[in-house]
């Protein structure tokens, strides 16, 4: 009798342990129970062998949530500082960064370099605060998720409301934007292949609506998506890494080397305005494209969560060393693009950057095959960055899969649950095919934040640094500024918006 009763409350205790797991991380220390943890106490023993044994093994090896071994980021921890630098390189350069040149055309050459310089260097400050937040030696917990980062910092409540949407909607968002982006590229790649410059079809092979490119990109991602983890990913965030440093690298050179159209002007679009409230909400759009180049602080924390990590060397020092060199290789990209680009075209560039203005102006200079190389790099590239801003929307599902039914997630209901994140995606395309347009409304409530302003206050709340001391001030006027920042590109959004009009293209691609 007594053994039951002892079971049933081995299993209420169970059930919620269960419970809280959706609002906390891998926490290494306290134990659900014997059977399902190995125990670590810092109370002394009456054996001096088995303490000294478990001194050695509590230094050795964190233990981990046995869930973690379950959901697709912390499935595998064997990923290393190159591996990460793959998925940082995939995740972060992207086709935002060929719309720099159009900030510089309102901004121009001085205040234009000084704000994305200043860009470059608040979001490198931010994620290495994100890595020093990862995880703490002393404690033994790992934050591998960024909502639970935010939680364990802000608390459940008030870590969810901050948090929660920026999150998901910086990884299913950004997955139907690469929907968007890869299947128009693809219809513009065939446009390319099999039209001649009068625009007349040279080959019998008939081209395919917006939506159907835009099922054939899903179709391709979700098939890709079928990789069981972060780690396994890597392959492919190599192969994104490559086509994006390329077609950046394409993009800026070629501009450069077939030299700059007749009648380029370096005069800011701001001398045409006369309105000084246009002038400025001009300005906060130019700085807004500056600071929502630089993405991929939501899966930061996912990405060192697949470092292995011990009392004696943490995931940390590796971590560090792929964001060094990434940076270094995400300014080599970055700033040729967004100078080479405004000294090639000036004012005149287009509203949607390079990808527009390069075939535009270039386009007798320049091989149909160049062309088509340039756009096969950019559809590769959105293709494998999908992986990356999916694999926390996969996480999460089987996360409330695994709390439900307490066990591994089967590869049939993980399969399952891909497959409806990719129609989900598809549906969402395909609906709202205009989203880029309300990229600057969109990123300034998610990007902003979780890029700019939340690692700040993340880390005085959970570092808690002498209060009113220079770490503490500088942290929380970043963070203020980050904040005031996402305000104004709002409401320099939604005035821009009221302004111009929104072309809602509804269903129709």
């Amino acid at each position: 009798m007594a053994e039951v009763h002892h079971h049933d409350d081995e299993d209420e205790y169970l059930r919620s342990e269960l419970a809280l797991l959706q609002f906390s991380d891998a926490n290494f220390k306290s134990p659900l129970s014997p059977t399902l943890f190995i125990d670590i106490h810092d109370e002394p023993t009456t054996n001096s062998g088995s303490e000294s044994d478990s001194s050695s093994s509590s230094q050795s090896e964190q233990v981990e949530h046995p869930k973690d071994e379950w959901l697709p980021i912390t499935e595998s921890r064997n990923g290393n500082a190159y591996y990460a630098v793959f998925h940082i390189l995939n995740s972060n350069i992207g086709f935002q960064a060929l719309m720099l040149p159009v900030a510089f055309a309102t901004l121009g050459w001085a205040w234009g370099s000084v704000c994305l310089s200043i860009a470059f260097i608040w979001q490198l400050y931010t994620i290495f605060l994100l890595i020093e937040l990862h995880e703490s030696a002393s404690s033994g917990k790992r934050h591998s998720r960024y909502l639970f980062l935010a939680m364990s910092a802000f608390g459940d409540r008030l870590g969810k409301l901050a948090a929660l949407f920026p999150v998901m909607y910086l990884s299913g968002g950004t997955c139907v934007i690469l929907i968007i982006t890869g299947g128009g590229t693809m219809k513009q790649l065939f446009k390319i292949l099999c039209e001649n410059d009068n625009g007349v079809q040279t080959c019998s092979a008939h081209s395919l609506s917006g939506v159907e490119w835009f099922l054939v990109f899903t179709c391709a991602a979700i098939l890709v998506a079928q990789l069981p983890n972060l780690n396994s990913v890597a392959a492919v965030s190599l192969l994104g890494a490559v086509a994006s440093i390329t077609y950046c690298t394409l993009f800026w050179s070629l501009s450069v080397k077939k030299g700059r159209p007749e009648g380029v002007s370096y005069s800011t679009t701001l001398v045409s305005q006369e309105s000084t409230m246009v002038k400025i909400s001009d300005i906060i759009n130019a700085i807004g494209i500056i600071v929502l180049s630089f993405r991929g602080h939501n899966v930061v924390l996912e990405i060192q969560g697949t470092l292995p990590s011990n009392f004696k060397e943490t995931s940390k020092e590796p971590m560090r060393r792929g964001v060094t060199i990434s940076y270094i290789l995400i300014a080599a990209c970055v700033f040729p693009l967004a100078i080479a680009g405004f000294w090639a075209y000036g004012k005149q560039i287009p509203d949607r950057g390079l990808l527009m203005a390069f075939p535009q102006f270039q386009k007798q200079e320049v091989t149909k095959f160049t062309i088509g190389a340039i756009y096969v790099l950019v559809i590769l590239h959105c293709l494998c960055s999908f992986q990356v801003y999916a694999m926390p929307v996969f996480d999460n599902l089987e996360l409330k899969y695994t709390t439900i039914k307490n066990k591994k997630c089967p590869q049939f209901v993980r399969t399952c649950f891909r497959l409806l994140f990719g129609g989900f995606t598809f549906f969402i395309a395909v609906t709202f095919p205009f989203l880029p347009s309300l990229a600057a409304l969109l990123g300034g409530i998610t990007i902003v934040p979780v890029t700019y302003a939340y690692p700040c206050f993340m880390w005085l709340a959970i570092k808690k640094p002498r209060t009113k001391g220079a770490i503490w001030c500088y942290n929380l006027i970043l963070g203020c500024l980050g904040m005031v920042l996402s305000a104004l590109l709002v409401a320099a959004a939604i005035r821009n918006l009221a302004d111009k009009g929104l072309h809602a293209n509804f269903f129709k691609p």
